[in-house]
């Protein structure tokens, strides 16, 4: 077994992946090793010591191939030091805080796989020329145009670095 931190995401718009990317970084600037790897790259996840794994939120759950990996991996990832983040436009809304228990909710069949030892959840970004058109795009536009959801990127780079260093020594379990 390798010295490495995996993380691994699920994203659909680049915007998890980003997250993913600013995590791997911070542990790498405390002098951690790490791959950061889109879920459907990741072959095995016996060679690395822990795993940070992540995904969107869409129609209020992961994405399903992130939810298959945690099926797949279930096992192993039980036996290592474990932590998941989810990214989510949600959590960007007015009034944030009471939306984080519905979020978190949604996340419950991931956690009933393989408990984590820290969670993180992050506002997301909003860029409709990443997403499809579609009936769902289409009310989402709606959602945005009556202010229920706001557009263009919430990511809260301070929050998510500074998740990374708090997870770091929970990682070296």
């Amino acid at each position: 077994m390798s010295n490495k931190i995996l993380i691994a995401y699920a994203s659909r718009t680049s915007t998890t992946e980003g997250v993913a990317q600013a995590i791997g970084k911070t542990l790498m600037e405390s002098g951690v090793q790490v791959d950061v790897l889109p879920m459907h790259e990741v072959q095995a996840v016996s060679s690395y010591r822990a795993v940070v794994v992540g995904s969107a939120i869409r129609k209020s759950k992961w994405l399903p191939e992130a939810v298959q990996f945690v099926q797949t991996h279930r096992a192993q990832l039980a036996q290592k030091p474990f932590a998941e983040f989810t990214v989510c436009i949600t959590l960007a809304m007015a009034n944030a805080t009471q939306y984080r228990a519905a979020v978190a909710q949604w996340v419950a069949p991931v956690r009933d796989l393989v408990s984590p030892l820290r969670e993180g959840f992050f506002a997301g970004q909003l860029d409709f020329s990443k997403l499809p058109v579609n009936w769902d795009t289409l009310l989402l536009r709606a959602a945005v145009a009556l202010h229920i959801f706001p557009a263009g990127d919430r990511r809260d780079w301070n929050a998510i670095r500074a998740w990374a260093n708090e997870i770091r020594p929970v990682l070296d379990q």
